[in-house]
This record gives structure tokens, C-alpha cells and sequence, in this order.
């Protein structure tokens, strides 16, 4: 009996831990795409935030709007919180350099804050997240996932205004 209390123990112990590693995975990750996004924002000159590859996408502002946008929708609908930002990025009137670069890191700010502020219970909450459930931790994932879609994108914008994009950081 004593060995199967010690053995459940520590199995409690190494499911606790690997959580938290989980949770704290999930912000470093943020963090580390907020870095990387942010270089991306930087290395398109200003003149580039207006540039379309085609007439029927999106420019490189509206792209990286998008990803402030969907950051916000994400977030805000798997806590529950209301989006610090009223309306659409992609619809904002000002597309500059400055405005748009606030926008995406105000985003990534308000994802990175929100998983401070959760514990593993809150990350295994259902929620339903554009007319979807799933869990708080799924929404997370599926809003990284997304941010790092549209970053990837913006790669061909910066190459095609010949600039040299970010290093990769994987870690």
C-alpha cells in the first residue's frame, strides 16, 4: 500500500509538472513569436506596409492585421475577455508602419498577458470560439498556429521588396 501511495504521488508530481512546463511552454512561445514578429515588422520598409504581390490579396499591412486581429478574436473568446481592441485592424484608415507595428504587438500582448493570468484548470475549460468548442489550451494553440500562418506569409512580401526576411527562431 505504502509503494502504491509514493507511486501515485509522484505520478501526480510528474502530471503537475509537465502542466505547468505546458503552460509556461505556451508563453515563452508567445513571447518568442512576438520577438519574431516584431523583426518582420521592422525589415519591411515603410513604403512596403501598401505593397500587394497581386491586386486581389491582401498588402502587407492588411496581412499583419489580420494576424492582430485574429490574435484578438482568439484570445478574447477562449478567456472570455474583452478584446482591448474595438473594430478591425484590416479596416483601420491609418496602414502605417507605426500604427499598424502598435496594433500587431498590442496583440501578442494581450495573448501573452492572458496566459499569465490562467492556471492548467482554466486551459482545460470549454469554450466555443468562432461557433467551435474546444478547450481554452486548444483555442491557444489554434491562435499561435494562425499568427504564425500569416507570419510565414509575409515572408514572400519582404522578399519581393528585396529584403532579406528575419532568421528563423525556433527556439
Amino acid at each position: 500500500m505504502k509503494r502504491l501511495t509514493i507511486t501515485c504521488m509522484m505520478l501526480f508530481a510528474v502530471t503537475s509538472a509537465f502542466a505547468q512546463t505546458s503552460l509556461s511552454k505556451q508563453i515563452a512561445d508567445w513571447e518568442r513569436a512576438k520577438t519574431f514578429t516584431k523583426e518582420y515588422l521592422d525589415a519591411m520598409p515603410d513604403d512596403g506596409y501598401a505593397f500587394k504581390p497581386t491586386p486581389e490579396i491582401r498588402s502587407f499591412a492588411q496581412q499583419m492585421d489580420h494576424l492582430a486581429d485574429a490574435n484578438f478574436a482568439f484570445i478574447s473568446g477562449a478567456t472570455g475577455k474583452k478584446s482591448p481592441f474595438e473594430g478591425s485592424a484590416e479596416k483601420m484608415a491609418d496602414q502605417s508602419k507605426a500604427t499598424v507595428s502598435k496594433v500587431v504587438m498590442d496583440s501578442y500582448d494581450f495573448a501573452i498577458a492572458s496566459l499569465k493570468g490562467m492556471t492548467d484548470a482554466d486551459m482545460a475549460k470549454d469554450v466555443k470560439v468562432f461557433g467551435m468548442d474546444m478547450k481554452t489550451g486548444v483555442a491557444f494553440e489554434k491562435a499561435f498556429e494562425h499568427q504564425t500562418h500569416h507570419r510565414g506569409q509575409a515572408t514572400v512580401y519582404i522578399r519581393l521588396k528585396g529584403v532579406k526576411p528575419p532568421q528563423e527562431k525556433l527556439f
